[in-house]
């Protein structure tokens, strides 16, 4: 079964220095028939504001993965990192018995796009952790790249849930097959660009849930990058 979820029909908030999309239920924006997807629970497509950002806040019981499109953010937490968060960079922040952390556009002129993606744990009260790594876009070009996993193979950065994200950079004949497990669920968000998956014209904000599938298709991308989720039914 395929069910479309179209980029216009995501909840919005503007706060002035930050808009905001949300493909699921997120603070003020609550829709019942969109409360999350397996465990993947956030998708928060941002635009944060030159020289602004998200103060020194708190979280519990959450793999949080930030991942950039445009520009920077940086980023600090209570475990003493600090880091600049840059297009390519996969960060999987562990929330577990909490921990408090503030993401800032450091740049005075520029606005920064990116994607904030909250998953549910296979555990709670984990040790607070947090990891980053860069995958460039030469390995991404027309396939799909393992980002992050439950075991951190093939590179990728280690998130304590059932579920799996690949990343793809797609373009004119570029087309990747991906066998599926029926029995999953299978959540495909198109950052930017347009792509056609399993035959559904998507669009930058668009996304795709597929369940009781066993293949998926990616083809005729115009600079498209896509991300692709698999998750516990």
């Amino acid at each position: 079964m395929l069910t479309l979820r179209l980029s216009q029909d995501r909840g919005f908030a503007d706060h002035g220095w930050l808009q905001s999309a949300h493909s699921f239920s997120f603070a003020d924006y609550h829709d019942v028939a969109h409360m999350g997807f397996g465990p993947l629970r956030v998708i928060n497509d941002d635009v944060v504001a030159p020289g602004r950002g998200f103060g020194m806040h708190g979280h519990r019981d959450m793999e949080i993965v930030t991942y950039v499109l445009q520009g920077e953010l940086a980023h600090k937490d209570s475990l003493g990192n600090g880091a600049s968060i840059l297009p390519g960079d996969v960060q999987r922040m562990t929330a577990g018995k909490g921990i408090m952390h503030s993401e800032f556009n450091p740049n005075p002129s520029a606005s920064t796009h990116l994607l904030q993606i909250w998953i549910q744990p296979t555990e709670l009260g984990l040790h607070a952790a947090y990891e980053q790594k860069n995958f460039s876009a030469d390995d991404k070009r027309g396939r799909l790249r393992l980002v992050a996993s439950p075991d951190g193979r093939e590179g990728s950065v280690t998130i304590h849930a059932d579920a799996t994200l690949y990343v793809g950079l797609f373009e004119g004949d570029e087309r990747v097959e991906l066998a599926l497990n029926p029995a999953r669920k299978v959540y495909v968000h198109v950052a930017r660009g347009t792509v056609l998956v399993n035959a559904q014209a998507l669009k930058a904000g668009d996304a795709l849930k597929l369940e009781g599938e066993s293949t998926l298709l990616i083809a005729q991308g115009d600079q498209a990058e896509v991300l692709v989720f698999d998750l516990a039914a």
